[in-house]
């Protein structure tokens, strides 16, 4: 899965767009999840509660959600180069100006413009997509979505600076990358090849009613499901896991970022492997193991911390449950793991299916889920304070696997159901058939 596998049938130029892409889009996600780590020392300052922490640290994925679907058309229309420059320079100057945000409502409107980094996956998928034939996209948008791991950059490297010198400075440094990291892809990447050749032919881009034509498809609404929790869900988690460890496991700042950063990594670097299982196996058997898998580790994640007491012939039996630290570390590891390759397998869907228009489909699977990071995080926090149960967080999560596993495999049957009827309406009429048939019809008059 190295060098030869992605760069084979490309033209040129494409290894160059694929990796800077990819580096963007690192840079990028640990920006989008800076409240992760700041929002902690926020909420501490400001005396929040759960419901408006996970609202903090819910808006900027809001923005960079909403924002994918026309970010992701303009990819289409004027090219990933400009679009993708332009996206990471507006979210930069808006992590900038967080810096000086003193109240809770100026926090949340500095949040909205933080988001637009996370914006930057829809301009990245239509932009990388375009470089490689589709017996390659599974890979290589795999890997362009180990990007995914500026979560864990930001969990890793922020609670440092964080201690050293306050959050107002991890806002400023992450700023400051970011816009490096804007000239450099601007100076260092070429346009695509497809935006190179309308441009030969004087051609005008498709029109934006042309563009959203697919997503009345209700393969389409699909998709956005499963995306909802691979990837909304990682967000969710990503955001979340630090104030959830400190909470249930006593930890520090510092020891939570760090044991958060287990569960994003896997669920991060492992992308590119789901999207090579994806090219050999497809991406329906990955996403049937993705969606089992969870559905396991979700139920040992769900179950609270319980005390039980049994009348017993020689008196009360009591014990407990509870789940330890290492095995909670392991199980979300397993979890990001297997969510990591559901992410590269919903993104190998769209360029088959829909190749003329990924800019628009992949941004609005790619908002659909990036809405879960948004809602799931104001969930979680409004479960915790109303059914005073942590776990409650992964009960939720339980639940969406479970309907996104149904509604697949119903799907599949119907497919299959329909598929079998018109291979049998096509068959040779036999005469031995007929016959049979006027026989029986002429016995029932």
């Amino acid at each position: 899965m190295g060098g030869e596998m992605v760069t084979s049938h490309a033209v040129p130029g494409a290894t160059r767009a694929l990796w800077l892409s990819t580096i963007a889009f690192t840079v990028c996600f640990a920006v989008w999840t800076i409240f992760a780590i700041i929002g902690v020392r926020i909420q501490q300052d400001l005396g929040l509660d759960e419901t408006q922490f996970g609202l903090l640290v819910g808006t900027p994925i809001l923005t960079g959600s909403l924002s994918r679907i026309f970010l992701g058309i303009w990819t289409d229309q004027y090219g990933g180069r400009l679009v993708y420059t332009l996206t990471m320079l507006a979210a930069a100057a808006a992590t900038f100006l967080l810096s000086f945000a003193t109240t809770y409502p100026w926090m949340l409107v500095a949040a909205l413009g933080v988001g637009l980094a996370g914006g930057s996956f829809a301009v990245g998928i239509a932009y990388v997509s375009k470089w490689y034939p589709p017996e390659k996209q599974g890979t290589v948008l795999g890997i362009f979505g180990v990007g995914n791991v500026g979560a864990a950059v930001t969990k890793f490297v922020a609670p440092f600076v964080l201690v050293a010198f306050g959050w107002q400075m991890v806002a400023v440094v992450w700023a400051a990358v970011l816009t490096v990291m804007a000239i450099i892809f601007w100076f260092t990447t070429d346009d695509d090849p497809e935006i190179k050749a309308r441009r030969e032919r004087k051609e005008k881009p498709r029109g934006l009613l042309l563009q959203l034509a697919p997503l009345r498809h209700q393969q389409v609404w699909r998709f956005s499901l499963y995306y909802f929790f691979v990837f909304g869900g990682f967000v969710a988690l990503a955001l979340w896991l630090p104030r959830y460890m400190i909470g249930v496991y006593e930890l520090d700042i510092t020891t939570a970022g760090m044991l958060a950063a287990l569960y994003s990594i896997p669920a991060s670097l492992f992308r590119a492997y789901g999207g090579y299982l994806s090219d050999r196996y497809g991406a329906r058997a990955v996403m049937y193991w993705t969606f089992g898998i969870s559905l396991v580790c979700l139920l040992m994640l769900s179950y609270p911390d319980t005390d039980y007491v049994i009348h017993g012939i020689g008196g009360p039996i009591a014990f407990s449950t509870r789940m330890a630290l290492i095995p909670f570390v392991i199980t979300i590891f397993i979890l990001g793991f297997f969510m990591s390759l559901g992410k590269a397998a919903v993104y190998k869907f769209i360029p088959i299916y829909y190749p003329e228009h990924v800019g628009s489909v992949g941004g609005l699977v790619g908002m659909i889920g990036g809405l879960g990071g948004f809602v799931l995080p104001i969930a979680f926090g409004v479960m915790a304070d109303l059914t005073n149960i942590w776990t409650s967080c992964f009960m939720l999560l339980f639940l969406i696997v479970a309907v996104s596993l149904a509604w697949m495999v119903g799907s599949i049957r119907l497919m299959e159901y329909r598929a079998a009827g018109e291979v049998l309406a096509k068959l040779p009429q036999l005469p031995e058939l007929e016959e049979a048939k006027r026989a029986q019809a002429s016995r029932q008059t």
